[in-house]
């Protein structure tokens, strides 16, 4: 019973958020100490809240098409699966507005937008990638708001995360069925968007931009073999695999972020959480 509540939760995913708002707090310079211990639980549980949810609405879907999910093999009932999913979105607002006034804005935004996505929009081929991308960059954002007067100048840095993951959701949409070249080709010219983005900040970033440039460097090793893979070849396991390595590597965007903002080895420490989401990805789906 608890393996089932923990594959709901992909705990894989959650260390992700947590890793885009330590992201966040580089960018705000790192202030506001007490507000980040509020911010990480939020993350997690707004993200964890937002995965049991969209299992929630895909229970009849899943049940054709991924029947060994908790909730259509029986493992988890759908009433807890939504009580859940509920509860964690209202712990995590709370938990924000524990931080700062502006994170708990950020964060009722991001429950919004997870509860618009899962219930509606996902079905959407061009609002559903974008509304995901959104949330990502949301969290990152909540991570800013430690700091309410960082919020005006550190804004833009989230579209880098939301153009990043609305890139990923679109390819993972032929997970089981099969993809087409055309979302393969958007998500490759986007990541590649997203690998100068982060090139420009790391070469601003004067005596850090080392470590910033060669994070920079490894994330364009890891994302962009797979994802031209599916491009030649868009099969649903290719896609799966491609769609893996792009959610495990939002980390190393944030790290790249983290070291150009903070150094290298607070942006090493964010990194670290990778080796965590890496380690629970060999024990739980990320998809």
């Amino acid at each position: 019973m608890l393996r089932g509540y923990l594959e709901l939760l992909r705990p894989p995913n959650v260390v992700t958020a947590i890793a885009d708002v330590l992201a966040g707090y580089a960018v705000a310079g790192r202030l506001n100490h007490g507000a980040l211990l509020w911010l990480l639980a939020a993350t997690s549980c707004l993200y964890a809240g937002g995965i049991v949810l969209n299992d929630f609405f895909d229970r009849d879907l899943d049940a054709i098409e991924r029947p060994e999910r908790p909730i259509p093999s029986g493992r988890v009932a759908p009433s807890r699966a939504a009580a859940l999913g509920g509860t964690l979105l209202v712990a995590g607002i709370a938990a924000a507005a524990q931080a700062t006034s502006a994170a708990l804005t950020v964060a009722a935004a991001i429950a919004g937008l997870v509860v618009l996505y899962d219930a509606r929009s996902k079905r959407h081929p061009i609002a559903g990638p974008l509304n995901m991308g959104l949330c990502r960059g949301l969290n990152l954002l909540l991570g800013v708001a430690a700091v309410p007067a960082a919020m005006s100048a550190g804004w833009p840095i989230a579209l880098i995360s939301v153009v990043y993951i609305a890139a990923v959701t679109t390819v993972s949409r032929g997970e089981v069925h099969g993809g087409k070249t055309g979302a393969a080709t958007f998500a490759l010219i986007s990541l590649s968007g997203v690998l100068v983005a982060l090139t420009a900040i790391a070469v601003g970033a004067g005596e850090k931009r080392f470590a910033a440039l060669v994070l920079v460097a490894a994330l364009a090793y890891r994302i962009l073999p797979p994802f031209r893979q599916v491009l030649k070849d868009p099969r649903p396991p290719v896609i799966r695999q491609a769609v893996k390595v792009g959610v495990l590597s939002l980390v190393l965007v944030d790290a790249a972020i983290s070291a150009a903002y903070a150094g290298p080895l607070y942006g090493a420490a964010v990194l670290g959480t990778a080796l965590v989401a890496g380690s629970l990805a060999r024990l739980f789906s990320v998809t």
